[in-house]
């Protein structure tokens, strides 16, 4: 770790950045993973005009009222085919698809809250702009390279119970924040790579005290076997009081999730598509055109020295 000074002489601690990277021909995995974002620009307003700090490229590239309480922007989980086509999983691509408009979620405090400022509704109005202070995403993950349609097959999730060695494992925490310390909204993605297919898990995770449960989930599945990969999103929620489980449930995701639900859910399948080549027809034909030429010449010369 080392400091540097930011603005205003303000010492900046920099963490290192740790990579782990697997290769299970034909793709690269690497999985990233370091410090939160920091609060405030970490350079110059020189400096960043050319090379943005993190928190510069969030700030410009976001229109939200403020970030999550913890943001990992280098916390990143990326798949290369070796073709060019990949898949990355980073909380930038994530933030994108959080909502500014109006969200239809009423604490069971807002109405007295609002109540006891019913002197400043103009003011409120005003001041308190839409804002989703949840994060929710519908994020899928940012991919390239790939076809993607529709489908009917699904993931065999008896597969992925079979015993067998896992050879590549990674969660990393995207974001998260305590939504006003009325619960929690999180976002991580998780991949395990087995001998003979990878899964991945990126989930969406709200829970707010007394109110709701929501859970946005993407799951991806690759056999390595096949030329494409299966992506499944979907989409839970549920109110708090409509779930007749016992509260320690609802602090685990992985538990409660089967319990909530489900309102949404699309299937598609994920194909490379062929890498870009030159002409290959034109090339022999040129190749073939040059081999006459060549040909041709060493005739001639064959001819004019047996004249001579």
């Amino acid at each position: 770790m080392t400091t540097v000074k930011g603005p205003e002489g303000i010492d900046i601690k920099r963490f290192p950045t740790f990579k782990e990277n697997f290769k299970a021909k034909p793709w690269k995995i690497q999985a990233t993973r370091s410090h939160i974002l920091h609060s405030k620009c970490s350079q110059n307003e020189e400096i960043c005009a050319l090379n943005p700090c993190n928190f510069c490229v969030y700030s410009r590239a976001l229109e939200l009222k403020h970030f999550p309480d913890m943001v990992f922007p280098n916390n990143i989980l990326s798949l290369e085919h070796e073709t060019g086509a990949k898949i990355e999983f980073n909380a930038l691509d994530a933030l994108k698809r959080v909502s500014n408009g109006k969200i239809n979620i009423r604490l069971p405090f807002a109405n007295e809250w609002r109540e006891s400022r019913a002197d400043r509704k103009e003011f409120l109005e005003e001041k308190v702009k839409p804002f989703d202070w949840t994060f929710t995403t519908d994020y899928m993950g940012t991919i390239s390279g790939f076809h993607v349609e529709e489908t009917e097959d699904r993931i065999n999730f008896d597969l992925l119970t079979k015993r067998g060695g896992i050879l590549f494992y990674q969660d990393l925490t995207l974001y998260e924040d305590e939504v006003h310390d009325r619960g929690v909204a999180s976002l991580s993605v998780k991949i395990r790579i087995m001998t003979d297919s990878l899964f991945i898990l990126l989930r969406y995770f709200l829970r707010i005290d007394d109110s709701m449960i929501r859970i946005n989930d993407t799951r991806i599945y690759h056999n390595f076997q096949t030329p494409y990969i299966l992506r499944e999103y979907t989409s839970r929620e549920s109110k708090i009081r409509d779930l007749d489980v016992p509260p320690g449930l609802l602090i685990e995701p992985s538990l409660i999730a089967s319990r909530v639900p489900l309102k949404h859910s699309s299937y598609h399948k994920l194909s490379v598509e062929p890498k870009p080549e030159e002409n290959t027809t034109q090339l022999l034909d040129n190749q073939s055109t040059d081999d006459v030429t060549q040909v041709k010449a060493i005739h001639e010369d064959e001819a004019s020295n047996s004249n001579t």
